[in-house]
């Protein structure tokens, strides 16, 4: 895994204006950083958590306790410069702080006190270790009284009944080496080479079912219908919870919203298309809008927090790119499930996929999903009888 292209500095002074000199580790880095955010150090100023973290002291904390078991076992195998061995502290802030500001090897050695090997150890060991220990973080909702919460909060944004989630395809950056021959692989539409992330989200912008790992060129249609969570739901095996029964005997199950560039089916409600709609289409197509604008900010989120994701990846390993992504959505959930207030402060105007055009689904649309649709617009405009 190498750095973000054009994040490397000359200078030993990180974005937030910390210099490498005013970082050096005491016993540990964790020693000197403690002082200047409780205002103990004598020769520098009080430096703020979350300046430098983009989260928490309690969340930090949390972290260390989940990864704490298996990163000490190895803890002998990471040193300073000096030779001194890494605390736990020291090994989940430098890993947390190459995810989180997408700085390069070199630039977080320089910080840290030691050498880009080392980092790109400590950066992976966690990776693997959050796989293991935080997964639980990411789940789709196992007790029905935490779906009906879910869909609760969902009718409360736009006024649609029994929905479980909002999709959303992002794409993740990447530069290959030239002479790699699978470059055309990873090609997209906008001739950029990236990876896709599809994430399913509640209505909090908590991921709950996430695919990552197919290459860029690769539809919106085609990697749902790749994914585990499209068998699942055409199975029965998901989504499955009680229905909305509308009038004239009409059922709609569970399902998830979604944009154009997704197919439309019973589980899975999307705009209709097209110019001249009816009253009832074009306030249904606000009312999908809306819902789904909820993937839409947490994939920004996403993308602000967790840096090494949002820039241009420089010649990535491909096999272990997407464990580092959802690892960041595992980071991404536990910021929300900390209730950390931190999250509340960031910006989450821009798009997470600037420059990319809207895709538009060819396939054709489900019978079965086609009426369901016409008659829950109807039924949510008042039209039918309730």
């Amino acid at each position: 895994m190498g750095p973000i292209r054009g994040s490397r500095k000359k200078k030993k002074v990180d974005q937030n204006g910390v210099a490498a000199s005013e970082l050096q580790p005491l016993e540990c880095w964790w020693d000197g950083f403690a002082q200047r955010i409780t205002g103990q150090s004598k020769s520098k100023g009080t430096l703020k958590f979350e300046s430098f973290f983009k989260f928490s002291g309690k969340t930090f904390s949390y972290i260390c306790s989940l990864v704490k078991e298996d990163m000490m076992a190895r803890s002998s195998t990471f040193c300073y410069s000096n030779g001194k061995p890494l605390c736990l502290n020291d090994q989940v802030a430098i890993a947390l702080r190459r995810l989180s500001s997408g700085d390069s090897l070199c630039s977080i050695g320089e910080c840290f006190g030691m050498n880009q090997s080392t980092v790109s150890h400590i950066t992976w060991r966690f990776v693997e270790v959050m796989e293991e220990r935080g997964l639980h973080h990411l789940s789709w909702p196992k007790e029905q009284g935490e779906m009906e919460e879910v869909k609760s909060k969902f009718e409360k944004i736009r006024g649609l009944p029994n929905c479980c989630g909002a999709i959303d395809i992002t794409h993740i950056m990447m530069t290959l080496p030239t002479a790699d021959s699978s470059d055309d692989i990873w090609l997209d539409g906008e001739k950029n080479c990236s990876m896709i992330l599809q994430a399913i989200v509640d209505p909090d912008t908590r991921f709950r079912n996430i695919i990552t790992g197919w290459p860029g060129r690769m539809s919106d249609d085609i990697v749902l219908r790749s994914s585990g969570f499209f068998k699942m739901s055409e199975e029965g095996d998901c989504l499955n919870g009680e229905k909305l029964v509308l009038s004239e005997g009409t059922e709609v199950r569970e399902y998830i919203v979604g944009d154009s560039g997704f197919p439309l089916l019973p589980w899975l409600l999307t705009p209709y298309k097209g110019r001249g709609l009816w009253e009832h289409e074009s306030e249904f197509n606000k009312r999908i809008s809306a819902t789904q604008m909820v993937a839409q900010r947490a994939l920004v989120r996403l993308k602000e927090m967790w840096k090494i994701i949002q820039g241009v990846m420089w010649k990535p390993d491909k096999n272990k790119l997407p464990r580092i992504i959802l690892v960041c959505c595992i980071l991404h959930n536990i910021v929300i499930d900390m209730e950390d207030e931190v999250q509340d402060e960031m910006p989450s105007s821009r798009h997470h996929d600037p420059g990319y055009q809207q895709q538009i689904c060819e396939s054709a649309a489900d019978d079965t999903a086609f009426h369901l649709r016409e008659k829950l617009s109807l039924y949510l405009a008042g039209k039918l009888s309730r």
